[in-house]
């Protein structure tokens, strides 16, 4: 990114922060009020436009002017680049006037302030991976913009309102797949197949389902788990042939598999191995499962247990004498 850009951005940042406030003649009429606000909206001044649409709000509540400068309001405020404050008062104009005959018009503005609300100033020079950052704006567009299409499906805003959806789908998949390739790194196998099967389940016909299933094989043979491991890679070959993941009709893990050495073995590389690990279908997870079904079976009240059930003999006591010779006047 050019100096000169960066520059820029901070004269910007600082001219917006020592400005203040505009001061609006308080004699101005309401017609008068309003055509200042719509000159300031044609000529880009977007800040003034707010003072002024807000002012003519407060003082002139029940003028002709009153819904529309409401309306307007949404439209300043986003321009100005204040997606909150767009987002505010597309909600208090829909909450206000729900059968206003534009109210389509608030909502394609909500959505469309989410929609740029991680697009800032510095993400349009910088080149940003959209996918690998968070998704609670581009949800909050993708559900207002899916309020505005299934409420006024003939709106002449629908149109555009779905494609930007379709965007938006994509974009909340790859983010999941970005998740589960996470938890691959880290090894969380459980947490990464489970990523993998939402976006196979909730996204489909975007592109990142052919890679929720690449996860879903992936975790499920560092899990070990064979049956589910070849019902997805079955699938993952039968729609998605040219994966990435696939050479020569073989899978290729991502991700190497997790070290189980202990500690000791790492830092002497291997040197001074210790035990050997577990098999991999023993994890953690399961020796939790088997020690609360022991613990459960301990606390089955003796009167419940079988009456023939017999009970492990135990060792015989040895006496003092016994210890101190080692047993030999046992």
């Amino acid at each position: 990114m050019p100096v000169k850009h960066l520059l820029l951005i901070a004269i910007l940042a600082l001219t917006a922060a020592c400005s203040s406030k505009e001061v609006v003649d308080e004699n101005l009429s309401e017609t008068e009020l309003y055509q200042q606000a719509q000159q300031d909206l044609d000529n880009g001044s977007y800040t003034s436009a707010v003072t002024k649409l807000k002012a003519l709000e407060s003082r002139y509540p029940f003028g002709r002017y009153a819904e529309q400068s409401q309306l307007e309001l949404i439209y300043a405020n986003y321009k100005n680049a204040e997606p909150e404050a767009a987002r505010s008062a597309a909600e208090r104009f829909i909450r206000l006037h729900p059968q206003h005959p534009n109210v389509d018009y608030a909502y394609y503005l909500k959505g469309l302030a989410s929609f740029d609300q991680d697009r800032g100033i510095v993400a349009r020079f910088l080149p940003l991976d959209m996918t690998k950052r968070d998704p609670g704006a581009a949800r909050d567009s993708y559900n207002e913009f899916a309020q505005l299409t299934s409420r006024y499906p003939n709106s002449r805003y629908a149109p555009d309102a779905k494609q930007r959806m379709i965007y938006l789908r994509n974009l909340l998949a790859a983010y999941e797949i970005h998740v589960a390739h996470y938890y691959l790194t880290r090894h969380a196998y459980v947490a990464a197949a489970n990523r993998g099967r939402y976006v196979v389940e909730n996204f489909q016909e975007t592109p990142s389902v052919g890679d929720g299933l690449a996860v879903m094989v992936e975790a499920y043979q560092r899990l070990t788990l064979d049956d589910l491991a070849a019902t997805s890679l079955e699938t993952l070959k039968l729609n998605y042939p040219d994966h990435p993941s696939l050479e020569n009709g073989e899978f290729v893990p991502r991700e190497e598999a997790a070290d189980e050495r202990s500690w000791l073995a790492k830092a002497t590389l291997g040197l001074i191995e210790s035990d050997a690990p577990p098999p991999p279908s023993q994890t953690q997870a399961s020796q939790d499962v088997i020690r609360q079904y022991e613990e459960a079976a301990d606390q089955i009240p003796s009167e419940l247990k079988s009456a023939t059930e017999k009970e492990e003999p135990q060792a015989p006591k040895r006496s003092w004498l016994s210890y101190m010779t080692f047993g030999l006047f046992d």
